[in-house]
């Protein structure tokens, strides 16, 4: 399959047309509205070392709906004890620069770049990046981000400074997204500890189809409050 070079409009190939390793372009920048049109079409941009900026499409999707979140019983008892206080959109900017440089096993760097980070801190700014953060006796100590349009909530990253921090800000966050009825929680790439949470690989062409629906709904932009409407 051909790599596409973006052209200078706010335009993407069929994702169903990305290489065996889910790429599909080079080039453009990390504007808003890219950004977005991207994550609408089953897109997302994924920086890497010595390339221009690189956009893919990957085939199978890691994919939750959130009405059939499993939470394991040890991180379940762990939240009901009440270990973490976990809020939404307190500490955004921070959650993203914490997961750019708190080491994660096997991986020896972070795709998370200056200029990622400048870009996902404005979609929140704009109400389309979320966070969900654990905080222990007032300290940050775990959490993740994403990107929402629509019903759909595009997982990016997580960290932890304690065990089971950013388990219990993500399953609190996915519990919330039910409640609101969202479609989709995507994590883009197969991990195999996300089977336990409910996650399924789903082949590209049906995650497409529920993701076109799921984007033509109103999309829930401002800052984000556990148990809110």
């Amino acid at each position: 399959m051909p790599v596409f070079e973006l052209p200078d409009s706010i335009t993407f190939p069929p994702p169903e047309l990305a290489d065996d390793d889910g790429l599909l372009a080079v080039g453009g920048d990390l504007l808003p509205e890219r950004v977005l049109t991207a994550y609408s079409n089953g897109i997302f941009p994924w920086p890497h070392d010595n390339a221009p900026l690189l956009w893919f499409s990957p085939d199978p999707r890691m994919v939750l709906r959130p009405a059939d979140l499993r939470v394991p019983r040890r991180l379940a008892r762990t939240i009901r004890q009440g270990r973490f206080d976990i809020t939404l959109d307190t500490a955004f900017e921070r959650v993203i620069r914490a997961c750019s440089r708190v080491p994660r096993p096997g991986q020896g760097g972070t795709w998370i770049t200056p200029e990622m980070i400048a870009a996902y801190t404005e979609l929140h700014r704009l109400g389309y990046a979320h966070s969900a953060e654990a905080w222990r006796d007032g300290r940050l100590v775990g959490g993740t981000y994403g990107v929402s349009i629509g019903a759909m909530f595009c997982g990016e990253s997580m960290f932890t400074l304690e065990s089971d921090a950013s388990k219990a800000a993500l399953v609190t966050l996915i519990d919330q997204l039910a409640r609101w009825d969202f479609d989709l929680f995507d994590a883009q790439i197969p991990i195999e500890h996300l089977v336990r949470y409910g996650f399924e690989a789903w082949p590209r062409k049906r995650y497409l189809d529920v993701l076109g629906e799921a984007v033509r709904k109103g999309t829930r932009r401002g800052g984000w409050v556990l148990g809110g409407d």
